[in-house]
């Protein structure tokens, strides 16, 4: 059976390109990037190099670039970093209600240890007003996080407004980027994103490895203690293998990246025409505008998303409920929930991302599943 990989938001297979440039450090190149003789050395220049090229991407110095273990890690050391360097006492804390689970989580943890938490509303379309922002900063607010775009829905934050009310308030601003990267420009100078968090598995590199955008002059203390790496941020020896993959996606990215926005838009357009659009059998998730090329969420009527999943999966085709990380999970999702779903729509919903290798056909065979999992006679014509 051919099988369609629909799910790209969740993880993006290693490009070959990135795996051969990664090659080399999984096996003669095995040096370790602190010691000081020539198979130290060529890692440690290795290392350099792949943060010079995820910062080009960000369009900062590389200096600014603390690498980690992954997104999830990067969320975590950028936000309990910062509060434990400046705000180790409390403080007012805010964030949206449609955030990832891995600042989600962080900041109602926060919240048990004594920071005073606000969780902002969205509006139907999945985003926040800048304006409900400015209203619910106080005088001990000490930090804002707003994702740059969803992962569930795909819907695009309004952060270059948001990074501006923090900046004129004078109050930290991190941005979780992961699942936006490379989809828009993210420059944190220009947008005033103080703190900024990317993975490589989301633009074809590999997994357990992330970045952190550090503004110049802000403090973050570690949450683990050894060696000196990473601006003695995250301790041990680092996966040099990963760290070049990561930057060879991202050099890959700087060069292609239009094109596979181009694509993406495309192909996006195509399901929306060919399945949504003149169908009272599904219903759009969000809107076009404002969100990224790569992500739809739909929701089938009268279908329940896991018995709509499975379907799919034995047709050969993989589609997504949301977050990876919760897809499993049998309680409905809190970025929908939020934007006031409720009932059929809440509970059928579905999430299909697309990526730079995806095909038209693809997308017209995923529409055949799809119409037959809904119980639609199949279309052809």
């Amino acid at each position: 059976m051919e099988r369609i990989y629909l799910d790209y938001a969740a993880t993006t297979p290693l490009d070959e390109r990135v795996l051969a440039a990664m090659m080399p450090y999984l096996t003669s190149e095995f040096g370790n990037p602190s010691s000081l003789h020539r198979f130290g050395q060529t890692a440690r220049a290795a290392v350099q190099t792949a943060r010079r090229q995820v910062a080009t991407v960000l369009n900062v110095d590389a200096k600014d670039i603390v690498f980690t273990g992954g997104g999830t890690e990067a969320d975590n050391l950028a936000v309990l970093g910062y509060l434990r360097a400046s705000c180790p006492s409390g403080g007012h804390i805010v964030t949206t209600a449609v955030e990832h689970a891995a600042v989600l989580q962080t900041f109602k943890a926060l919240a048990e240890k004594g920071y005073d938490l606000t969780i902002l509303p969205v509006g139907a379309d999945g985003r926040v007003a800048p304006d409900s922002v400015r209203q619910a900063l106080r005088d001990d607010t000490v930090l804002i996080s707003v994702m740059a775009a969803n992962n569930e829905t795909g819907m695009i934050q309004p952060i270059e407004e948001i990074g501006t009310i923090a900046h004129e308030a004078g109050i930290v601003f991190h941005v979780d980027a992961v699942q936006g990267f490379g989809w828009f420009p993210l420059h944190p100078l220009a947008r005033h994103i103080d703190l900024l968090s990317v993975a490589a598995h989301k633009i074809y590199g590999p997994k357990g490895c992330g970045a952190i955008y550090i503004r110049r002059g802000l403090e973050l203390q570690p949450d683990m203690y050894g060696g000196p790496q990473e601006r003695h941020l995250r301790a041990g020896t680092e996966n040099v293998a990963a760290l070049v993959g990561f930057g060879k996606a991202c050099e890959l990215l700087v060069a292609e990246g239009e094109k596979r926005v181009r694509h993406a838009y495309a192909l996006k357009a195509l399901f929306y025409k060919e399945l949504i659009a003149d169908s009272n059998a599904y219903c759009l998730n969000g809107t076009l505008e404002n969100s990224v090329p790569h992500i739809i969420n739909f929701s089938i009527a009268h279908k329940d998303r896991a018995v709509v999943l499975i379907a799919a999966d034995r047709k050969g085709l993989a589609l997504s409920a949301g977050s990876a990380c919760e897809s499993g999970a049998a309680q409905p999702s809190h970025v929908l929930t939020a934007m006031g779903l409720s009932g059929e729509e809440l509970y059928g919903s579905v999430r299909l991302s697309l990526g730079k290798d995806t095909t038209e056909a693809d997308i017209r065979k995923a529409v055949e599943i799809i119409r037959t999992i809904a119980g639609e006679e199949p279309n052809h014509g």
